[in-house]
């Protein structure tokens, strides 16, 4: 039994409904002088003052002058690729434009081709290199999309690396197929061609339990709106929950899709016009806002306040990838979209646990701290949260606990005793139980 006690800002996010809409994501339980109490993976008990007293020989961990959340939520990714586009930044700053960047065979196509000649290897030990910044910062469950192979091999590749690191990494990993991310240069004038190869992938993803999702990159010269609906219906007759990237450069219509076809989520979004978006809060499609990728490409935010204002729920991810994102740090992500889109922190904490986890179809088990659910949290040096997005540009967390047991820590933390080992450049301790990374740690 593990007990977190005497903790300054204990933020629960528990709910009645999930995921929160509009004005409940800023309705965000804080106790003070909190505790947790864990025991086989779940929390039993949360509470206030010294009642965990009651429990005898457990492991007790003080949380004075600390703040703890649930686990940090990362529910949009492009984890597993091969490379980088650095050559591309140079053009970004000359104000070439993202999709003139794809049309002359740079952006995505870029990255299929080295994602190609990558092996498993490679693209296990890349990505897996992220996972552990991810958990640095927090993230205690990813979304994992494919999209950089276009072809059968390699975007089961993909699929599969993800899924063996769900199993070998603390950090849970939940994998979506988007092999409609681009056109591939071979079917450049076939696309009704790959269009079928892409139901075809569908069902193997269904059947051999390769994703639970499914995705469309729905813009202008990529996925048209006929083309993105046919995809995704396609998914729903199999099985596959299905998710949109919708409007991201322009309004093309993604969002009115995402609310007609009843997706799990849409994406980026900000191009998106109002009437759509009041459209998108009243089917409950959750919004997800990538901050990281505004900022980086010099684009305007989401219309996150307007979305809340009109009842939406909202969830915030880093859209890492090689490209428009370059970033795993979720830290910087929920104080980008606070200060940018004047989100409250406890609006933010919310987008980034339960309704994360509400966009990933998980937020039964995880994305709050309550009774019966897997202890995932979060311990940050930050005598509040408030002082989280105050104080940005570094890294908060003093430890991360998956299933209640400890996955990161960046200092030496009282009780722990055992062997030592260096992960991130910080010392960590490796408990008797710790066996990363060669087997399952749930």
């Amino acid at each position: 039994m593990l007990i977190i006690h005497n903790i300054s800002s204990l933020v629960t996010v528990r709910a009645s409904s999930l995921p929160r809409f509009g004005q409940e994501m800023d309705n965000v339980e804080i106790i003070e002088d909190g505790y947790i109490v864990i025991e086989n993976g779940k929390f039993i008990e949360i509470g206030s003052g010294d009642d965990y007293l009651k429990y005898k020989d457990a492991k007790l961990v003080s949380g004075k002058g600390k703040t703890v959340t649930p686990g940090l939520i990362d529910c949009h990714t492009h984890l597993v690729h091969a490379g980088s586009r650095e050559n591309e930044f140079k053009l970004k700053l000359e104000g070439v434009d993202y999709l003139e960047i794809l049309k002359q065979g740079g952006g995505i196509l870029s990255t299929v081709e080295k994602t190609r000649l990558a092996s498993f290897e490679e693209l296990y030990n890349k990505a897996k290199k992220s996972l552990d910044i991810m958990l640095s910062y927090g993230t205690t469950t990813v979304e994992a999309k494919s999209g950089y192979g276009l072809d059968v091999e390699t975007e089961v590749k993909q699929m599969e690396v993800a899924n063996r690191l769900n199993i070998d990494h603390p950090v849970n990993v939940i994998s979506t197929f988007m092999g409609a991310h681009a056109l591939p240069n071979e079917y450049k004038d076939r696309r009704e061609e790959y269009i079928q190869l892409m139901k075809e992938l569908i069902t193997k993803v269904k059947y051999e339990d390769l994703a639970k999702f499914v995705d469309v990159f729905c813009e202008e010269g990529v996925f048209s709106i006929a083309e993105s609906r046919e995809i995704l219906e396609y998914a729903k007759t199999v099985g596959l929950d299905i998710k949109i990237h919708a409007d991201e450069i322009h309004d093309l219509g993604g969002a009115k899709l995402a609310s007609e076809l009843g997706c799990i989520s849409a994406e980026h979004l900000l191009a998106s016009n109002k009437e759509n978006l009041i459209e998108l809060a009243k089917s409950k499609v959750i919004a997800v806002m990538l901050p990281l990728t505004s900022f980086n490409l010099n684009k305007d935010f989401f219309k996150a306040r307007f979305f809340i204002e009109n009842n939406g729920a909202l969830a915030i991810a880093t859209d890492y990838n090689p490209g428009s994102s370059p970033s795993e740090n979720i830290q910087l992500a929920m104080q980008v979209a606070s200060i940018k889109a004047k989100l409250t922190p406890k609006e933010v904490i919310t987008a980034v646990t339960i309704n994360a986890a509400s966009a990933l179809g998980i937020n039964e088990e995880v994305g709050s701290i309550e009774e019966g659910k897997v202890a995932n949290f979060v311990i940050f040096d930050s005598p509040n949260l408030e002082y989280i997005f105050y104080h940005f540009g570094i890294n908060h967390v003093e430890s991360a606990y998956i299933n209640g047991k400890l996955a990161y820590i960046n200092k030496t933390s009282e009780g722990v005793h055992n062997e030592t080992l260096w992960f991130n450049n910080h010392r960590i301790f490796r408990p008797s139980w710790f066996s990363y990374p060669n087997s399952r740690w749930r």
